[in-house]
């Protein structure tokens, strides 16, 4: 209570949704003003040994080329030496490459990957151009170029009741690493407060008050339950905002889309971007329909709490060994570091959140909790949600009992810096 009654709780559980989609739009917005602002223009000397390919490259706003065709030069070193300031990097196209398939570019800096990749993209077209043309066919590359075909996947699955529904595996990951990233971090931000209100009342001595009135066992599951509910209680704010986010946003965009459906079927275009826009709109309602909120948002909770439980005990368990907070570093940098190692785990089974990684990694109890929320949005088998559930909260009544033994011990213990070897003892 003394938490959510804080201003600052009110203020961050309101802004921290208007920061997570500002952060989603930095890199974008970033790279659109590095784009618009990048006026800089890479001259480069083209020295083509074959007389053919010298003018595959095309000047851009980012590129200016100097072609020399069926040019050799020894040293191109000198010969951007020679050139003084005028040129930023000398291109050598072999007489050769037909064969080898292989360039080189010369430069003092160290080439961007957008210029290689710009340069390999119009070295690779006129090369497999001139294959085909030498092949003696000159229809052949205006055949192939008609018979190149883009077929779109749709993506539809099954419901209980065997209706059809369209789905969306992009959509679907993106959720599912969104409930992984927010697990992380709130199971390791409220699992730090808890250690950190474990050493400020170890240090204040409050806690040798508090402990005539009750078991230490008693205050330890105090801390975790309640900052776990201060967590909850934060995590239904945000749900509660996102369904009044929802209504409005059908209120709003469900004209558009309504128009945007009858004029895709009646072959027409709407004007400007409109039509772009809503079946953006339409595309995300069927996506967004498509995935079991009442079942992912449940099974969010369940995996919240006993991933919070676990993690949450050894961090008050962990901080009752020291007695300031920069002395806890040496018991917390593990627990971080399995954190961290789950995260990474989580988005390598973005890829294949059925393969075997994912599906060991679900199960683990100390990963099941962040890799577990990548894999929601793609049905898992019931067995291994009941394993890997069973398994967790196993886990976690273990990790509380070990962390009480640490606690009791731990708790009225000052003056000296303590090992994991002293800790064992306690837990023994």
């Amino acid at each position: 209570m003394t938490i959510v009654g804080k201003k600052s709780f009110i203020v961050m559980t309101l802004l921290i949704p208007f920061l997570i989609i500002v952060l989603g739009c930095v890199p974008v917005l970033l790279a659109y003003v590095n784009d618009s602002t990048d006026t800089s223009v890479t001259r480069i000397a083209v020295i083509d040994e074959t007389g053919k390919y010298g003018g595959a490259m095309k000047n851009n706003d980012n590129y200016r080329f100097v072609p020399l065709m069926g040019q050799k030069v020894d040293n191109p070193h000198e010969f951007y030496k020679a050139a003084g300031e005028s040129l930023d990097a000398v291109m050598v196209i072999p007489a050769d490459v037909e064969e080898s398939q292989q360039v080189s570019i010369f430069s003092e800096k160290t080439l961007d990957h957008n210029t290689v990749n710009y340069l390999s993209h119009c070295l690779d077209d006129t090369l497999r151009n001139a294959k085909i043309a030498a092949m003696g066919d000159p229809e052949l590359l205006s055949k192939m170029e008609q018979a190149q075909v883009k077929t779109q996947v749709k993506s539809i699955k099954w419901d209980e009741q065997g209706e059809e529904q369209e789905q969306s595996a992009e959509f679907a990951s993106i959720i599912g690493m969104v409930l992984a990233f927010v697990t992380y971090m709130f199971v390791l931000s409220y699992g730090a407060m808890i250690m950190n209100s474990v050493v400020e009342e170890k240090t204040n001595r409050i806690v040798e008050v508090i402990v005539s009135s009750c078991k230490p066992m008693e205050l330890m599951m105090g801390k975790i339950i309640g900052v776990g509910l201060v967590g909850l209680t934060q995590f239904a704010i945000w749900v509660v905002l996102l369904s009044i986010g929802s209504v409005v946003l059908s209120l709003v965009a469900g004209p558009a889309m309504v128009t945007d459906t009858s004029a895709m079927t009646a072959g027409m275009n709407l004007p400007g971007d409109s039509g772009m826009g809503a079946g953006m709109a339409v595309e995300i309602s069927k996506a967004l329909s498509s995935i079991n909120w009442l079942s992912l948002l449940g099974n969010f909770v369940l995996y919240f709490i006993g991933g919070y439980l676990l993690y949450s005990s050894l961090f008050a368990g962990f901080g009752s060994a020291v007695d300031q907070a920069s002395d806890s570093s040496q018991f917390t940098t593990p627990i971080i570091l399995i954190m961290v190692i789950a995260l990474y785990a989580g988005i390598a089974c973005i890829e294949n959140p059925s393969g075997p990684m994912a599906v060991w990694c679900s199960i683990i109890p100390f990963t099941s909790p962040i890799v577990m929320m990548v894999r929601l949005p793609f049905d898992v088998p019931w067995w291994q949600m009941l394993l890997s559930i069973v398994l967790l909260y196993a886990t976690a009544l273990l990790c509380i009992w070990i962390s009480a033994r640490i606690y009791r011990t731990g708790i009225l213990l000052y003056g000296k810096k303590r090992s994991f070897k002293e800790v064992l003892k306690w837990i023994k």
